[in-house]
């Protein structure tokens, strides 16, 4: 019987195993200070570090929204440098903790700003610019990109609307998440004056004094969400004169962002008037964008033979072109109440520019003018007319870039890793090994020595 052996060629030279891919060369001995701050801020640690502190934020900021709007959350939370969370919201209201307790942490703006010096710092020190690692870096471009759009829309974009009555022109947009109150006089049958005080200086105990007005204002009470009842004795009322001796206004919580049913919020405030050159009072009024949105009469006060009415309103931005609206259509569905096409045909004038545009606005057919895009919202409240959604936003296509980036990014780096891994895979080297005489062979990785079969010995 023929001795079993092992048949085998020459050795297969090793491969010499390629060298690792070495980190670019920076130095470490004596490196100045601003490199130093540079290597610290791309830390590792400092990236997981603003990470948890992001995810933090968002929990504590949805949690926020049990009582709060949900655009008072994206101000306070996310759209600042830092936020005040309250320990109500941070023990998820388990207790009854007063709400001006609270603790200051860092919010999106200062936390994203930190992400981004992290990032950029940690491709100035440990990157290369190869093909390689192409996909990394357009993934993190498109990253940065994404971040840049956030914060060009929280500084530029702007979103309100534009009601306009049918037969009539508008020349200006409101936003409903801020009021003014304006003080109007008229000066002839087709021109009016008014004195415009921000809400932001509608501050309970606050002064306001102005040379453009005969008399100072004091706010005696700012509610920024109220709801209203007829007047009554046993009803705390600041008002002396004009609505408010009919109705007043009581503090309402916001329409919290939890709250299925979004309410409308109406802001009202008691506000006394008195003389500036004898401090003589003018009495005490009541006002309130509720009654503006109903096109109450206001409530006006005559000094020194000029009348003055007073309006709290949405905050109004003024256009220097007009939008006239011809005709406003909303038909329904035959036996039901359900909008069947909301259509305004409107002519935008604007005479510095020489335009003359006649449009008709409807469902996924808006207007697109001067960086502005104007939708058909609703129709009038009160009378035959429309409501156009007027939205403005610098970067809108930023986060289409970046997410079309980033997909190139994950689909050149994973394709650079699936040829690395296959070619890896085909780098095996076949070693044959015939037994007895025959034809038969293990295949063996290159450089390894063939495992002999069971019951086999050496010749």
């Amino acid at each position: 019987m023929d001795s079993t052996a092992i048949k085998s060629g020459a050795a297969p030279a090793s491969p010499v195993p390629p060298a690792a891919e070495p980190m670019p060369s920076l130095k470490q001995d004596g490196a100045s200070m601003p490199y130093r701050i540079l290597q610290f801020c791309a830390s590792l640690r400092i990236t997981v570090v603003l990470f948890a502190l992001s995810f933090i934020l968002v929990f504590y900021g949805t949690w926020a929204q049990k009582e709060e709007s949900n655009w008072t959350v994206v101000s306070e939370y996310f759209r600042t440098d830092v936020v005040w969370i309250r320990l109500r919201v941070l023990f998820f209201f388990f207790a009854d903790i007063p709400p001006n307790l609270a603790i200051p942490y860092p919010s999106g703006w200062l936390l994203g700003g930190m992400l981004l010096v992290n990032l950029l710092a940690a491709h100035a020190i440990r990157f290369q610019v190869s093909w390689k690692r192409s996909g990394i870096l357009l993934i993190h471009a498109g990253i940065i990109l994404m971040m840049l759009g956030e914060l060009v829309a929280g500084l530029f974009a702007i979103e309100g609307r534009m009601p306009i009555v049918e037969g009539y022109a508008a020349d200006y947009v409101e936003h409903d998440r801020q009021t003014e109150l304006a003080i109007t006089t008229r000066v002839d049958a087709n021109k009016d004056e008014e004195v415009i005080i921000p809400g932001s200086k509608l501050m309970e105990g606050q002064s306001i004094q102005t040379d453009y007005l005969p008399f100072g204002v004091e706010v005696l009470k700012y509610m920024i969400n109220a709801e209203f009842f007829p007047a009554r004795p046993d009803l705390a009322n600041f008002a002396t004169t004009g609505i408010g001796l009919k109705q007043v206004a009581a503090a309402r919580g916001e329409t919290v962002g939890v709250d299925a049913e979004q309410r409308i919020e109406f802001a009202a405030a008691y506000v006394a008037l008195t003389r500036r050159d004898n401090g003589a009072p003018l009495g005490a009024y009541l006002v309130s964008s509720y009654h503006t949105f109903l096109n109450y009469k206001p409530d006006q006060i005559e000094v020194d033979g000029k009348e003055y009415a007073l309006r709290l309103r949405p905050k109004r931005s003024f256009r220097d072109y007009t939008v006239f609206l011809k005709k406003f259509t909303h038909d329904v569905y035959p036996g039901t109440k359900k909008p069947k096409d909301f259509r305004s045909a409107v002519r935008l004038t604007d005479t510095k520019n020489g335009d003359d545009l006649q449009v008709d606005i409807y469902m996924n057919h808006p207007l697109r003018y001067r960086g502005e895009t104007f939708y058909q919202a609703s129709l009038h409240h009160m009378t035959t007319g429309t409501v156009l959604q007027v939205v403005r936003n610098p970067g809108w296509q930023m986060p289409y870039w970046s997410c079309g980036i980033v997909t190139i990014g994950l689909l050149i780096h994973f394709g650079i890793m699936l040829v690395k891994f296959v070619s890896s895979r085909s780098a095996l080297t076949p070693v044959h090994a015939g037994i007895g005489g025959s034809g038969m062979g293990v295949r063996t990785p290159q450089g390894q020595k063939p495992r002999l079969p069971r019951g086999g010995s050496h010749a």
